[in-house]
């Protein structure tokens, strides 16, 4: 429990992580007896800290005229001015690992009344997700789940609404943010908040300060059940979908990587991460358990 809530919650995870199943329940929350919540409607609950237009809006500058590395030069005052401005509690989603901007201070920041809920899946579930959110193969998945410079929207075409993300592979983004000391953080499993929502949703409100009663958490977590997801995304579509033939809300199980993943494949998620998937109580299948 932090000693103050903070203003600004950073919803932190690798990407295809449980993030937005869990600004769902964040967004069904607020909601109430009003819900369930339009998931097309979850941005305007706390938005993302890759935001183009927002960074625009704040700095007055076109993003398109600088560089990634001036860009993230900019971003930790961009964050100083969304704590200020923020009024209440603001949760934000975070793809970014916790990283440093080239001139040497934390992207997000230092000394900022901020706190982040550390949102983590077992990293074989992550690239089987990717491959289908993405529309690639599941090599190409594994390859960013394992890469030390991956990135997220590093292309200019068409200058995505998104700015660029540096992910440091699924070790080094899990790492980035449990091992630092700017920023308190509270882990949730993807798997434990699928075992027992209520119970973990409930932790991680408890963490941030805040308020809600066992009620109110219940009615969240039925809200946003799976089913209700899908059963939106089928109707109207999400605005976060990617793929053209793939649902965005497509299963979100536990452990799917059975099916998916080729031997080959697995040892090869666990050959570069099977050290921090260890300190998480992920099991290995191979017994090759060094980092990359």
């Amino acid at each position: 429990m932090m000693s103050e809530p903070a203003k600004i919650i950073w919803l932190a995870s690798f990407p295809k992580s449980g993030n937005t199943w869990f600004r769902s329940l964040l967004a069904n929350l607020a909601a109430g007896e009003a819900g369930p919540s339009d998931i097309n409607d979850l941005y305007e609950q706390g938005g993302s800290a890759c935001n183009r237009w927002e960074f625009e809006s704040l700095t007055m500058l076109d993003s398109a005229l600088l560089s990634y590395d001036e860009i993230d030069c900019l971003r930790p005052l961009v964050y100083e001015a969304m704590t200020a401005e923020a009024v209440g509690q603001r949760w934000v989603k975070v793809h970014d690992a916790y990283t440093t901007t080239p001139s040497g201070e934390p992207l997000f920041g230092r000394g900022l009344s901020c706190a982040a809920v550390y949102v983590v899946r077992d990293p074989r579930d992550v690239a089987v997700s990717l491959a289908f959110h993405h529309s690639t193969t599941l090599d190409a998945a594994v390859k960013l789940v394992n890469s030390p410079d991956g990135v997220y929207c590093e292309s200019r075409d068409g200058q995505d609404r998104q700015l660029r993300q540096r992910l440091a592979g699924w070790s080094g983004h899990v790492t980035s943010w449990l091992d630092q000391t700017e920023v308190p953080v509270h882990v949730v499993r993807y798997e434990d908040l699928l075992a027992a929502p209520a119970r973990h949703f409930a932790a991680a409100l408890k963490f941030a300060a805040r308020p809600a009663t066992e009620a109110e958490i219940e009615r969240a977590v039925r809200f946003a059940d799976f089913a209700e997801l899908q059963r939106q995304e089928n109707e109207k579509g999400f605005m976060e979908r990617i793929s053209r033939t793939t649902p965005f809300f497509r299963s979100g199980r536990a452990e799917g990587w059975r099916e998916m993943l080729s031997a080959e494949q697995v040892a090869a998620i666990e050959r570069c991460n099977g050290a921090v998937m260890a300190r998480l109580g992920y099991g290995l299948e191979t017994t090759c358990r060094r980092t990359a």
